[in-house]
């Protein structure tokens, strides 16, 4: 098979380890590897983004309004949260893409004091068809594996994902 950039990186960074210090050529590639599936997927995000006229931060958030629990609408306040954003971040933010018609504030349903933010049709559009031209790039990388690969790939992705998840739960509990 041919060699890919990890192997390359392995094979350079192999020999510099201190003779006491561990060295798995494995774990090095697949790190490497998963580095390199996820620097492709945000550059291909990043141009999706671009191609249909928005800025990273807008779709940053159209997409943390449209991934929620209640698709397509949420507090100020839970957006910055979610998104790690300060309040006067996501208050300029917010200002700035209601004016370009790609959401609207409104009072709360059950209390009137407060503020929702909604996503227009024009701001679903948007994100929409950038979902579609990152979906496009997250396919074509996918159609390398069979179905059982993908199928073996994701229950391995699972078992390492859901090892980080219980530590990190662990460390906050």
């Amino acid at each position: 098979m041919t060699k890919d950039e990890a192997d390359l990186h392995v094979e350079r960074w192999r020999d510099h380890w201190v003779l006491d210090q561990a060295f798995d050529d494995d774990i090095e590639a697949m790190t490497v590897r998963i580095g390199a599936i996820q620097k492709f997927f945000k550059a291909t995000t990043k141009e999706a983004v671009a191609r249909v006229g928005l800025q990273d931060f807008e779709y940053e958030t159209l997409h943390a309004l449209m991934i929620r629990d209640t698709p397509g609408r949420a507090s100020p306040g839970q957006l910055a949260q979610e998104m790690g954003v300060s309040g006067a971040g996501v208050t300029g933010r917010l200002d700035s893409m209601e004016k370009k018609g790609w959401l609207k504030r409104m009072p709360g349903a059950d209390d009137r004091r407060r503020v929702e933010v909604e996503a227009t049709r024009e701001g679903l559009r948007l994100w929409r068809e950038a979902m579609a031209l990152r979906g496009s790039a997250e396919d074509d990388v996918a159609h390398v594996l069979t179905a059982k690969e993908l199928t073996s790939l994701n229950r391995l992705l699972k078992k390492m994902t859901l090892h980080i998840e219980q530590a990190r739960d662990a460390d906050v509990g």
